[in-house]
């Protein structure tokens, strides 16, 4: 896929590439299939059409982005030039069209044109974009293709454009009024047409202005002239630059249709008065909030909220839904600064995705390549890489090897001021990759002593040859290290433990027949004993299994459910009796009958799997071993947790031995544990303490043996040198060393010589807020769920506030949804914000009400991902700004999305955060309007303004919703628009409507009215009425 960078071109140059455009190119088109059209675009409407070589229109059906048809890399490298793909869509993953151009010169006019076309269609001023928009209209049901459209055609139209057409003759009064001829309209008519239309059911909203700014009540005759306009600009807008009467002219023009009246002296019909005050050019937010300013990017990092994304590799659901590099490239599109990268062994290299859970896995590395791309795309300022990582030490190496290879120069491999005070700016940052990574650590440390470090202690073992993890801390220059953990991708929620079993035959060849065949052979020679039984994985469905089972000569096929539920699977035949795993289970109907479609039975007895190894070839089961030769194959093994299992002889000496005997097909240790098989006692005490003492670590086989004998010889050799070398001073372990009775040793870290094989990162630690201490590192990135944030209520909450506000002035905290949100949901951001938490980590990939909040927010300086957080914040001297009181009033709505029908729509305003207790207060709805959503009205009694007050006018936002009412009388989500308080213009204003995903809606507003005033001036205002 290409990338090319848009270049400044003379006017002829840009008039001769759009041309290039708009005559169209032969090129490959990859969809569900390659094809090969003619590309073109549409200028008048901002369309791109495929065309076939019968001049017919292809409609453009998105697909899922495909490497050109499985190409190969070198293939993909001679072509990288040529080939590039166009995203397009208004939800969190694009459609996508992919292309390719039979020269590098047609594919970076292409390049180049559609960025021109981009930049021109954002910087158009709104009759052009309604132009645009009536023509794609007329476009969509203009069947003859003459550019107009009949009487029937538009009859099916505005039904589309959320308009019901009244009875009796009003459309063909219409044609008449606009001077078609035989009922079809050219796209001049079809615009006055339009005009009409839509200021019709307005005229008493401009009844509103035209009061007070010419003094009459006759609308239709009205025209308003230049300084009046002005005059509204200045003093009911709140405009200081229309004291430039040459920037009130030029903004008059462009909203005047006839070019006759483009005057020195212009005036506006009432119609084009409205249609300014719905514009964009009229736009309730301020626009110089959304611009940088450099001069704010030189605080220090924890003076910003930096935008953040939680699990940015998902597309849906954290349990079953696809990871995409295109979600990642999504995400630094839309200015995310913080990405997280969940990291697990493949099978040849690290890749990403939810771990243990059914979500798709795509590679590290793609990944990687992804984020270089498009990283700095969007805004220059640093992009943070959360990094959890569960991959093996040889996996670790290439992904720090991956991280050089594509990032190079901009990965931050030293501190920029290894002695600063404070960390580094955004600006200083500019154009790096930042790495934060870390491990969860599940131990407790002491009360009262400093630990300096907590992390994970890899070590190599030669007996297994691999490498162990061991949670450890560093304290006092010494590193205390735990007993191995258990491997990471191992079921600590059972939903794997069956894979070891020897019942469990995994995905057979050809499912049910190759299963009736094992029982059949397997039966008929065992006295047929019913209940015998295997379990397979379903060959057609994803975590669903089938457990065969022989009853009266007969085989009997029943299928175990497995399901997933606040992240814990459940195994089950019936609904009515769950299990944990499927071991339990199995376990459960070997004891109780299988009650289930009339059919009573208990299992009794497995038919093993073809490559189960029976106790007796294990290797470390002896049936002939002699005390003697047991324990000198022990003494050769130096660990502790060496073991082996050997007939019984009668035993004596050092080394210690347990007595295991057979009784009713049980095996018994000491008369006090009792299991099914050799192998069940092996893995109880490979997991637990032997006796207390130690757990069953080493199992001795012969060949571990021999391979111990080899290296005997050379050993003691060793140690006969050693001997001859002064003794190191041995570390005894504390007892109140930090890890207390899980410290297996200690290691003096003043006498090792460390070598450092990765690169520079923020370190990275889990603590909750509680652990919040006056000793912390600045450079320490504090991690938290959304569920341990303080919330506001409680003295206990607001004692916690100040400490973790003062924390979060040097150092950083990021906060992230919490594990029960397995549908992805978000939490509310404010609360975290308020604390001055920096990376508020949310769930792009769901468009609700608290990720279009995290959309408002950092709108902000540009979109850059940063946002200064208040002076209060950020210095405890600063007191907070006055509290405010907003007042809003909806009027009117143009535009309103249409699903597939005429809405009836409502609007809501709500002011955020707001406590329960406030709901009322913070939030009001507008009455319904009856089947229009193309120019509804809100005026009268029952519509009357509503006044907020804002108690943090730095940290509120409003926000407005636009809903239908179902015919269950439901509300329907139709549009939004968020806005933080601090970027809200008073006066009548337009609010340019976004869906879901805050993508701007193309030609959906409101119109509003917005004032604002301090607390102390609105009580003085009722202080003077109520004299009166």
């Amino acid at each position: 896929m290409a990338i090319l960078k848009r270049h400044e071109l003379i006017e002829d140059e840009r008039s001769w590439v759009t041309g290039h455009l708009q005559t169209g190119t032969e090129m490959m088109v990859y969809q569900l299939r390659a094809e090969r059209l003619t590309v073109q675009v549409i200028m008048e409407s901002m369309q791109v059409a495929l065309i076939r070589s019968d001049d017919r229109i292809v409609r453009v059906r998105g697909s899922k982005f495909r490497r050109i048809f499985c190409q190969s890399e070198k293939e993909l490298q001679q072509d990288n030039k040529t080939c590039f793909t166009i995203f397009y869509g208004s939800e969190f993953i694009l459609k996508s069209l992919s292309l390719k151009a039979d020269s590098v010169e047609d594919a970076e006019k292409w390049l180049t044109g559609l960025e021109l076309l981009r930049q021109e269609t954002l910087t158009a001023h709104t009759p052009e974009i309604i132009e645009s928009w009536l023509r794609k209209q007329m476009y969509s049901v203009d069947q003859s293709k003459k550019n107009s459209i009949t009487l029937k055609e538009l009859k099916s139209l505005l039904p589309q454009m959320n308009f019901t057409v009244p009875g009796g003759h009003f459309l063909e009064d219409r044609f008449v009024e606009v001077e078609a001829k035989d009922y079809c309209l050219d796209i001049q008519q079809f615009h006055k047409f339009y005009n009409f239309l839509i200021f019709e059911n307005q005229k008493m909203v401009s009844v509103q202005f035209i009061y007070f700014l010419i003094n009459t009540d006759s609308p239709e005759s009205s025209i308003v002239p230049l300084y009046d306009f002005q005059n509204f600009l200045l003093y009911r807008q709140k405009e200081a630059w229309a004291k430039n009467l040459n920037r009130v002219q030029e903004l008059m023009t462009i909203f005047i249709d006839d070019t006759m009246r483009k005057t020195n002296d212009p005036t506006l019909t009432v119609g084009e008065f409205l249609s300014f005050l719905f514009s964009k050019e009229n736009s309730i937010w301020d626009e110089k909030f959304s611009e940088i300013c450099p001069l704010d990017m030189n605080n220090p990092l924890s003076h910003y909220w930096i935008n953040s994304s939680h699990n940015t590799y998902l597309t849906g659901d954290q349990l079953r839904s696809e990871s995409s590099t295109e979600a990642y490239v999504r995400c630094l599109r839309l200015g995310c600064r913080c990405i997280e990268l969940d990291c697990w062994n493949g099978p040849e290299e690290p890749v990403i995705y939810h771990g243990r859970t059914m979500t798709s896995k795509i590679k590290f590395k793609d990944v990687v390549k992804a984020i270089n791309d498009h990283a700095f795309i969007t805004s220059e300022y640093p992009v943070v890489l959360s990094i959890e990582e569960h991959c093996d030490i040889k996996q670790q190496k290439m992904m720090a090897q991956m991280l050089r290879d594509v990032f190079q120069d901009k990965l931050l491999t030293e501190p920029l001021e290894p002695e600063a005070d404070d960390l580094p700016s955004p600006n200083q940052l500019k154009g790096k990759i930042i790495i934060k990574v870390g491990k969860k650590v599940k131990f407790v440390t002491k009360e009262n002593r400093v630990v300096e470090k907590e992390g994970e202690l890899c070590i190599w073992d030669p007996i297994d040859k691999r490498f162990y993890r061991h949670d450890c801390v560093i304290s006092d220059n010494k590193l205390y290290y735990s007993e191995e953990k258990l491997e990471e991708d191992s079921p600590e929620d059972g939903s794997e433990l069956h894979l070891s079993e020897p019942w469990f035959h995994g995905p057979l060849a050809e499912g049910r027949i190759t299963a009736e065949k094992l029982l059949r052979d397997f039966c008929k020679g065992r006295d047929e004993k019913d209940g015998t039984f295997l379990v397979r994985e379903s060959e057609t469905f994803i975590r669903i299994y089938n457990i065969s089972l022989w009853t009266s000569e007969r085989i009997q096929h029943y299928r175990i459910f497995c399901s997933s539920e606040n992240g814990q699977w459940y195994f089950y035949l019936t609904s009515k009796q769950r299990f944990p795993s499927m071991c339990a289970l199995i376990k459960y109907y070997t004891r109780n009958l299988i009650k289930y479609d009339r059919f009573n039975l208990r299992l009794n007895g497995f038919l093993p799997r073809l490559n189960f190894v029976p106790y007796h070839q294990i290797g470390w089961f002896y049936s002939n071993l002699s005390q003697a030769e047991a324990e000198d194959y022990l003494l050769r093994i130096p660990r502790d947790g060496a073991f082996l299992v050997r007939q019984r002889e009668e035993v004596d000496g050092d080394v210690e031995h347990y007595l295991i005997y057979k009784y009713n097909s049980k095996y018994v240790l000491a008369d006090a544990y009792e299991f099914g098989s050799l192998e069940d006692l092996v893995s109880c005490f490979r997991d637990e303490l032997f006796y207390g003492k130690t757990k069953l670590r080493y199992p001795v086989t012969p060949q571990l043996v021999e391979r111990f004998c080899m290296v005997r010889e050379e050993r003691i050799d060793k140690r006969n040198k050693l001997a001859t070398e002064p003794k190191r001073d041995t570390i005894i372990v504390a007892k109140d060393n930090p890890l207390g009775d899980q410290c297996k040793g200690v290691v003096d870290i003043s006498k090792c010589t460390v070598v450092n094989l990765t690169f520079h990162s923020i370190y990275y630690s889990i603590l909750h807020f509680y652990d919040l201490s006056e000793n912390y590192n600045y450079k320490e990135v504090r991690s938290v769920p959304d569920n341990m944030v303080p919330k506001e209520g409680n003295e206990t909450a607001v004692e916690k506030s100040d400490i973790i506000l003062e924390y979060n002035r040097k150092a950083l905290t990021r906060v992230y949804p919490c594990s029960g949100r397995v549908d992805s949901s978000n939490f509310d951001p404010c609360p975290s914000w308020k604390l001055g938490c920096q990376m508020v980590a949310l769930n792009f990939q769901t468009a609700d009400k608290f990720m279009q909040l995290n959309n408002a927010l950092f709108s902000l300086n540009g979109g850059t991902g940063y946002v200064l957080k208040p002076e209060w914040m950020r210095d405890p001297t600063k007191k907070k700004p006055a509290k405010q009181t907003i007042r809003i009033r909806v009027m009117a709505a143009r535009h309103l999305p249409n699903p597939d029908h005429i809405v009836s729509p409502f609007v809501q305003v709500e002011l955020w955060p707001y406590t329960g207790a406030q709901v009322d207060n913070c939030s009001f709805k507008t009455t319904l309007f009856k089947d229009n959503g193309l120019n509804p009205v809100w005026l009268g009694q029952m519509n009357p303004p509503k006044c907020f007050k804002v108690d943090e006018p730095d940290l509120a936002f409003l926000r407005f919703v636009v809903f239908e009412e179902d015919t269950f009388s439901d509300a329907k989500f139709l549009a939004q628009a968020t806005f933080p308080i601090r970027g809200i213009r008073q006066g009548y204003r337009s609010v340019l409507l976004k869906n879901r995903f805050s993508e701007n809606l193309e030609v959906s507003s409101l119109l509003v009215h917005a004032e604002q005033v301090e607390v102390r001036d609105l009580v003085f205002c009722f202080f003077l009425i109520n004299v009166h």
